[in-house]
């Protein structure tokens, strides 16, 4: 067992750069199906459950510092490829998707609570979820006080919350590949031409590596300053990731854009990010909340069954719909990394979407949770 927080960051890291180099050795198809990306995550996730890593204050307390540093610097060097004017191209699609991402999910919510006759416990214990889905744990804290959520229907919230957003954002990223033949399906090939125009000019010329890693670095610093000096935009997380698209945005004006490697850079943050989350995605808690889980899994194949027919009627992409549920389900770090995993250029459309989540998050949750309420 791992109990220093050098030897977690470590192992992590050794697991991410060993993946990696066994898909980028490797010539088979395996890693067509199984990117990366995912085996990062999954690995994680395993060694993490079978108790490799110790759970205490030091790791948890290392485990939060790199995070909240590295997001904001892999945010600011993969926002420095965007030519934002392409954005403009894509807006009708993304706001169908989002919008019916939204609406998928508050049927879902309802019509398995009707389903599955919830109590009034169960029902408002989903409402409270319905905001963390449509929202963020703010939103989730928000709508379950004024539910008057129990601390024992609150607690089965959180980990349903936490057991089938590990399972959705691995399901997301595992279909990554396979966007090619979902899209074939759906006849988006038009939406995912506008897509791929979205390109970065930073290919040209010597790696500037050492240079990219002080600029991120310095971000990093910055807009955790901001936030810690008490400037804050709905909470900490929210603050850090939005001063940080402010810096790339900006960047990306500039002659820093040229700046060829931020790329390989951004992408090796990427993937120690995902060998984080993944080490904290722990399945040892599922006794007496059986029900409450299996439900939660009902819900999120629902959304998905309406998502899927949505993007059929409205020639969605894959991308368009997985950012658009994952925006919901998961905030601003996994739809920023989800997007990554398609292409770089589209972070800034991950946390966009996230962040209008937390404005409606709140409101949709409570609508939902009084319905179910009603309901029961």
């Amino acid at each position: 067992m791992i109990v220093s927080p050098f030897g977690y960051l470590f192992a992590l890291a050794s697991l991410a750069a060993i993946i990696t180099l066994v898909e980028q050795k490797s010539n088979s198809k395996f890693f067509k199906f199984l990117p990366a990306v995912v085996l990062i995550y999954l690995f994680s996730m395993t060694f993490a459950s079978m108790g490799a890593f110790e759970q205490n204050e030091a790791i948890d307390a290392i485990y939060e510092n790199t995070k909240k540093n590295l997001l904001p610097a892999m945010l600011f060097l993969m926002l420095l490829q965007i030519d934002f004017r392409d954005f403009f191209k894509l807006g009708k699609s993304l706001i169908i998707a989002y919008v019916l991402a939204v609406f998928s999910l508050a049927f879902a919510f309802v019509f398995i609570s009707f389903i599955f006759d919830f109590n009034k416990e169960m029902a408002s214990a989903f409402g409270a979820l319905s905001g963390s889905w449509m929202g963020g744990v703010a939103n989730m804290i928000a709508v379950g006080s004024a539910l008057n959520v129990s601390q024992e229907a609150f607690g089965y919230a959180l980990i349903v919350d936490s057991v089938n957003y590990t399972i959705w954002i691995m399901f997301l990223l595992f279909l990554t590949p396979f966007a090619s033949y979902f899209n074939s399906f759906t006849s988006s090939h038009e939406q995912m031409a506008k897509l791929n125009l979205i390109g970065c000019s930073c290919t040209i010329g010597a790696k500037r590596y050492y240079f990219l890693i002080l600029l991120a670095i310095i971000v990093a610093f910055v807009v955790n300053f901001i936030a810690q000096s008490g400037f804050e935009l709905l909470n900490y997380t929210t603050t850090t990731v939005i001063l940080a698209t402010l810096f790339g945005v900006l960047g990306s004006f500039t002659r820093l854009k040229t700046l060829n490697g931020s790329s390989e850079v951004a992408t090796t943050m990427l993937y120690m990010l995902i060998a984080l989350i993944g080490s904290k995605a722990i399945f040892d808690n599922f006794s007496g909340v059986g029900i409450y889980v299996f439900a939660g899994f009902c819900i999120l194949v629902v959304h998905a069954a309406l998502m899927v027919l949505g993007a059929k009627i409205f020639k969605l992409d894959l991308f368009s719909i997985a950012i658009a549920s994952l925006a919901n389900i998961g905030g601003v770090a996994s739809a920023s990394i989800l997007a990554a995993t398609y292409n770089k250029a589209l972070v800034g459309i991950g946390v966009l979407m996230a962040i209008m989540g937390y404005i409606v998050g709140t409101f949709g949750g409570l609508a939902v949770g009084k319905l179910m309420l009603f309901l029961s």
